[in-house]
């Protein structure tokens, strides 16, 4: 099954016909909110809000473990695609431009960022070179080829603390680490979803320059946002529609 979860611009997914709903308890706290089960076509999805339904909850006080733990476990999903949004740092990559990224630099502190840390467990090292699953990375390109969707294959993601937005000087030293966008939810999502052994890929959206870059030079242009993300929605879900149509959502 493919879980689905949906970030700032996509707190609900229309095309999902909804069978039920479901309210999981984790051995990590509450979810962001209830599991929604149903259909995409002939294919069964589960999604979940990121930031809870209204989008209430901050990208730092997001419960990821609970998150991918109700997915996994109570779930049953196979397979997670990730929906966010994103600063662009790269030039070319502009409000508007959808992103599949393949590389994370881990900028946040403070979360609760692995299933393994019981004193009375024994010691786990997970790999994480390739932070996203590559099948699942190809399956979305494709899927948006199909779609007649265009995508930026390849992006190295910044994760950031949040809530704030970023000082054009942070974004300047980010850029020289090498990342090309900036989000604050990328991680520990990716880190936990391998740890439970779940394939995990993410479609970004670029909702704004990052500080200092283009229109953002002096201020984030937040008026724009919303547009941007309303029109790139749209192409999300077109995007996940074809994927479901494949059958690769199975």
């Amino acid at each position: 099954m493919l879980a689905i979860i949906g970030g700032s611009g996509l707190t609900q997914l229309s095309s999902l016909d909804v069978l039920r709903q479901q309210v999981v308890r984790t051995p990590y706290g509450e979810p962001s909110g209830a599991l929604s089960f149903g259909r995409i076509g002939s294919q069964e999805v589960v999604f979940l809000a990121r930031h809870g339904f209204g989008h209430t909850i901050p990208p730092h006080l997001v419960n990821y473990r609970a998150n991918i733990w109700a997915l996994a476990e109570a779930a049953g999903a196979t397979q997670i695609v990730s929906v966010a949004s994103v600063g662009g740092i790269r030039p070319d990559l502009k409000p508007g431009v959808l992103v599949v990224p393949h590389q994370i630099i881990d900028y946040t502190w403070g979360r609760q960022m692995t299933f393994h840390d019981s004193r009375d467990a024994r010691v786990v090292h997970t790999d994480f070179t390739e932070p996203y699953d590559e099948r699942l990375r190809r399956l979305l390109i494709a899927a948006a080829a199909k779609a007649g969707e265009k995508v930026i294959d390849g992006a190295v993601y910044a994760a950031s603390q949040g809530p704030r937005l970023e000082t054009a000087a942070e974004i300047d030293r980010i850029d020289r680490d090498g990342a090309h966008i900036i989000g604050m939810t990328g991680m520990p999502e990716a880190a936990l979803a391998r740890e439970a052994r779940v394939p995990y890929a993410a479609l970004t959206v670029v909702a704004n320059w990052a500080a200092g870059r283009a229109d953002s030079t002096h201020a984030i242009q937040f008026e724009n946002v919303e547009a941007v993300l309303q029109v790139a929605m749209v192409q999300v879900r077109k995007i996940i529609e074809h994927f479901c149509a494949t059958g690769d959502c199975a």
